[in-house]
């Protein structure tokens, strides 16, 4: 959310932000949103202005009392009495103006920074680097699910008839290696000098609203029946909600986190061929990075993040590539954000394994996290998260990178200490060439 007096201050340049992000429908708010702060400054200035008059009368009374002006008195505070029923009023309208500045201002997106590229949607990001060399064996890799059940390791259909479409079993050497790639994230992310936690996995709607857009609260949030708590999408959410209404000390800045989490999401929306198995699923595992920096920190700290998972997937030997998001494709509370792909030898193609966003002071406005300086007086944080490692997805990529002809699945030397010191997974069958052995 924008500070109300930039945007009363600079509504072209809040109007050019919304244009790139080819979200006109929104530039009627900006206009809104300056009007009404103008009513809302005017009925305050009304009410301060009363309170004013009133504490006035309120000491002309004691005075007229003392010198025994009691008919005198009884008007005075007739006066009071009447300028407090129209202080109340007053105050009603104002409560009403901010709820509705509120609501609008929350519509409006975050200003982009002004490196990010300028496009409508998802096709329009933009490559920046790749990270080792893309690799197409010569033989036919399968489906990633086929690969799973050669090891008897992953059980759908029994998942949904339990629960539903979108959710999954893993079994055996699978799931081993699915807590596995878990527990090495978490290292990884230690040894990298993030302290690790453990947040609640439910959040009240006051940190919901606090974290994430409307839109995207919508597209992803489980919400629990009678309660106000909501399923987490990632545990940046919790994560960042533990300092609402927090004055952090800038001696203990910055303050950077990694978690672990269960994630659960709704993932509306058409799914392709691609999405199918355990790429978009609606409850999975994740070992995510947060920071609570200085802003002018945020960008630097940035740059450590997407560089954190690129350094994480590079030593499980898996090519990814940095993909920078287009203004269109940018959430309406991020400054900026890139994707982290891997490489998928069956695809030929990358594939999103992770996300990093620098959300400004977005979440900390909402929040209302703010730093104590001595120099600088009170002022807003600056936020960022990424993802460290998501199974199962990141499971796809690992297992195709990593499948051999004789359908085996070599474990990378620094993940061998959480498989039991396993170099070799050997199937119950060859999901190349499909044949029991």
């Amino acid at each position: 959310m924008l500070d109300i007096r930039f945007v009363r201050e600079n509504p072209e340049l809040v109007k050019e932000n919304i244009r790139k992000k080819f979200q006109d429908e929104k530039l009627p708010l900006v206009d809104e949103c300056v009007a009404l702060d103008a009513e809302l400054r005017k009925v305050q200035q009304e009410a301060d202005d009363l309170r004013a008059r009133r504490n006035k009368l309120s000491k002309e009374i004691g005075g007229l009392m003392a010198k025994g002006l009691k008919e005198e008195a009884e008007k005075v505070k007739a006066e009071v009495t009447k300028d407090g029923d129209l202080l109340n009023e007053l105050s009603a309208k104002q409560t009403s103006l901010s709820e509705e500045l509120t609501k609008k201002m929350m519509i409006i997106p975050q200003m982009i920074d002004p490196s990010v590229p300028i496009g409508k949607d998802d096709s329009f990001n933009v490559e920046v680097q790749r990270f080792g060399e893309p690799v197409v064996p010569d033989f036919e890799i399968p489906y990633h699910t086929d690969i799973m059940e050669s090891f008897g390791g992953v059980d759908m259909d029994a998942a949904g008839r339990v629960a539903g479409n979108g959710f999954y079993y893993l079994i055996g050497d699978i799931a081993r290696l699915h807590e596995a790639v878990l527990a090495y994230g978490r290292d990884f992310m230690i040894g990298r000098g993030f302290t690790y936690c453990i947040p609640p996995f439910m959040i009240r709607s006051k940190v919901v609203t606090g974290v994430m857009s409307f839109a995207e609260m919508d597209a992803m949030m489980y919400k629990i029946e009678g309660e106000d708590l909501y399923l987490i999408g990632t545990s940046e959410h919790s994560m960042i909600g533990r300092y609402i209404d927090q004055t952090l000390d800038e001696d203990k800045l910055p303050i950077t986190m990694t978690s672990y989490s269960p994630c659960f999401r709704k993932e509306k929306g058409a799914h392709g061929i691609e999405e199918r198995g355990v790429y978009r699923i609606h409850q999975f595992e994740k070992q995510e990075m947060i920071v609570v920096c200085e802003p002018e920190d945020s960008m630097k700290w940035y740059d450590v993040l997407w560089k954190n998972t690129v350094d994480f997937f590079r030593s499980l030997d898996i090519p990814v590539r940095q993909l920078e998001c287009c203004s269109g494709d940018l959430a309406d509370l991020k400054v900026k954000s890139c994707d982290v792909e891997a490489w998928s030898p069956r695809q030929k193609k990358y594939f999103e394994v992770g996300s990093c966003s620098n959300l400004g002071d977005a979440q900390a406005r909402r929040l209302k996290i703010r730093i104590k300086s001595k120099e600088k007086g009170n002022h807003l944080a600056h936020t960022l998260n990424n993802t460290c490692v998501a199974p199962p997805r990141m499971l796809i990529a690992f297992l195709e990178n990593n499948l051999q002809a004789d359908g085996s699945v070599k474990i990378p030397e620094v993940l061998r200490p959480y498989m039991g010191g396993t170099e070799v997974l050997v199937p119950q069958y060859n999901s190349i060439t499909a044949k029991k052995k």
